[in-house]
C-alpha cells in the first residue's frame, strides 16, 4: 500500500514547512514538472472540447459572496474578511462567482451558447488542522474548474460531454472511478431553499447518468449548497473514498447574478450554469496518482521519462549527446553516469523511470542503445533515432502503455 506523503518526499516532489503553515505544501522541481504536465494536459483537452480559458483574481469583495450565496451557506469554510480601504475582501472559496461576473460583463447572444469558460485557478478553504493531510486536504487549492453557460435545452448534452471528458482523462491517467454518486440535498439550512429548481436540476442530472450507462447511487446530504451534482468517486489504497471530479447543473446562481442572454426571439432569457471539474484539485489528483501508480507515473506524466546509463566514463560524452537529442524532441531525459555508482545500482535507482538506455562501448560506436523498460522488459538494441522516435510516439499518445509494436 502506497502513501503519497511518503512517496512525495522520497521522490522529491513536494514538502511542507511549518513557517509556511499546515496545509500549504510547496512543489519541488520534479513535482512541478508533474503538476505542469497535468495542467497542460487538461488545458489541451479543454481547448479541444471547445473551452475558452480565463484568469480571475483570488480575492473578491464580501458582497460578491453574499450575492452568490457562499457567505450565507459556506461561511464556516471561508477565511475571515480582510479590511482593505474600508472594504471587506475575502480569499475566494470557489471560482463560479467570478465566472458569473465575466459572463455578465457584456451582452450575450444565444449564438454564443454554449459558452464554455475554463480556468485552472487558486481558491482557499479554511480547513481545520485536524483534517489536513499531504496533498489530499490542503488550504490553498489549484482547481481545474469550468462553467458552461447554456440554454436549458443544452444542459443535458453539455453535462454528458463533461462526464465523457472525465472518463477519457481517467483512462489517460491510468486511474478509475470507484463509483458515481448523485449528490442530493439533505436536511438543515445548508442548502438554498428553492424546491422547484432542485427538482429540475436533479431530473436533468439523472437523465445524464441514465444516458451514460454508468451505475450510480443517489446520496442525500452531499449536494453543493446551490444544487445537486454528479460526484466521481475514487478510493485510496486504505479504502478511503473521496470526490475527484464533479458535474453540476445550477439554476440558482444565474438567477442570483441576473444572468441573461438574447434569444432568437429577441427577448432576454436566463442561461443555466453547468459546473464541471475534470481532475478536481491538482493536489488531490497528484496524491491519487502517486498512490495508484506507486510513483511510476504514466510515461507522458513522469518527471524523468528517459535515463541514459553509460557503462563507463568513455561513453559519457555520447550519453550526453543522446540526452540532448531527446530533449530537442520534447522528452525529459538525463544522464546517470558511472560517478553515481555501479551500473546495477544506477538501474535500481532509476526503477521508476519509464525508459532506460544502457550505453556501452559497442553501442556508442554503432549509434545504438540497449533498451530496458521500467516493467523489466528489454526490447533489445535499437538505433538511437528509432528508439527516441518510438518513445516520443508513446509519450504523445499518452495513456499508460510503455511500448508499442514497431
Amino acid at each position: 500500500m502506497h502513501d503519497h506523503r511518503r512517496l512525495g518526499r522520497e521522490l522529491g516532489l513536494f514538502d511542507t514547512d511549518p513557517l509556511m503553515g499546515a496545509g500549504l505544501p510547496y512543489w519541488l522541481p520534479d513535482g512541478a514538472v508533474v503538476r505542469h504536465t497535468l495542467e497542460e494536459y487538461v488545458r489541451e483537452a479543454e481547448r479541444a472540447a471547445g473551452y475558452r480559458h480565463v484568469y480571475s483574481p483570488v480575492l473578491g469583495k464580501r458582497e460578491l459572496y453574499e450575492l452568490s450565496g457562499h457567505w450565507d451557506h459556506y461561511r464556516d469554510d471561508m477565511y475571515p474578511p480582510m479590511e482593505l480601504g474600508g472594504e471587506q475582501m475575502l480569499l475566494r472559496p470557489s471560482l463560479c462567482p467570478h465566472h458569473a461576473l465575466i459572463f455578465r460583463s457584456r451582452a450575450r447572444s444565444h449564438r454564443e451558447l454554449p459558452l464554455r469558460m475554463a480556468e485552472l485557478g487558486g481558491m482557499y478553504r479554511s480547513e481545520r488542522s485536524g483534517v489536513l493531510g499531504g496533498l489530499t486536504r490542503v488550504r490553498a487549492i489549484q482547481l481545474n474548474d469550468a462553467h458552461i453557460f447554456c440554454t436549458p435545452d443544452q444542459a443535458v448534452e453539455e453535462a454528458a460531454g463533461a462526464l465523457a471528458l472525465i472518463s477519457r482523462a481517467y483512462a489517460d491517467l491510468g486511474i478509475r472511478a470507484s463509483r458515481h454518486r448523485l449528490s442530493l440535498p439533505g436536511g438543515g439550512g445548508k442548502y438554498v431553499a428553492d424546491p422547484a429548481l432542485w427538482r429540475r436540476a436533479t431530473a436533468l442530472l439523472r437523465e445524464v447518468l441514465d444516458a451514460s450507462g454508468v451505475a450510480y447511487e443517489a446520496v442525500e446530504g452531499e449536494a453543493a449548497f446551490y444544487g445537486p451534482k454528479i460526484d466521481v468517486q475514487i478510493t485510496d489504497p486504505a479504502g478511503r473514498e473521496s470526490t475527484l471530479s464533479t458535474v453540476q447543473i445550477d439554476f440558482h446562481q444565474p438567477e442570483r447574478f441576473g444572468l441573461r442572454h438574447i434569444g432568437p426571439d429577441g427577448a432576454r432569457h436566463r442561461p443555466v450554469m453547468v459546473h464541471r471539474s475534470v481532475i478536481g484539485s491538482v493536489e488531490r489528483a497528484v496524491a491519487h496518482l502517486l498512490e495508484e501508480h506507486g510513483g511510476a507515473f504514466p510515461p507522458w506524466l513522469a518527471p524523468v521519462q528517459l535515463v541514459v546509463l553509460p557503462v563507463g566514463a568513455d561513453q559519457e560524452e555520447r550519453a550526453h549527446a543522446v540526452v540532448r537529442e531527446a530533449v530537442a524532441l520534447g522528452l525529459r531525459a538525463e544522464v546517470s553516469g558511472p560517478d553515481e555508482g555501479s551500473l546495477g545500482a544506477r538501474i535500481r535507482r532509476a526503477r521508476l523511470v519509464p525508459y532506460q538506455a544502457v550505453l556501452g562501448a559497442r553501442e556508442a560506436a554503432d549509434g545504438l542503445l540497449a533498451v530496458r523498460l521500467r516493467d523489466g522488459r528489454r526490447p533489445g538494441v535499437l538505433p538511437v533515432a528509432e528508439f527516441l522516435r518510438r518513445v516520443g510516439q508513446r509519450v504523445r499518445a499518452r495513456g499508460t502503455a510503455l511500448w508499442d509494436a514497431a
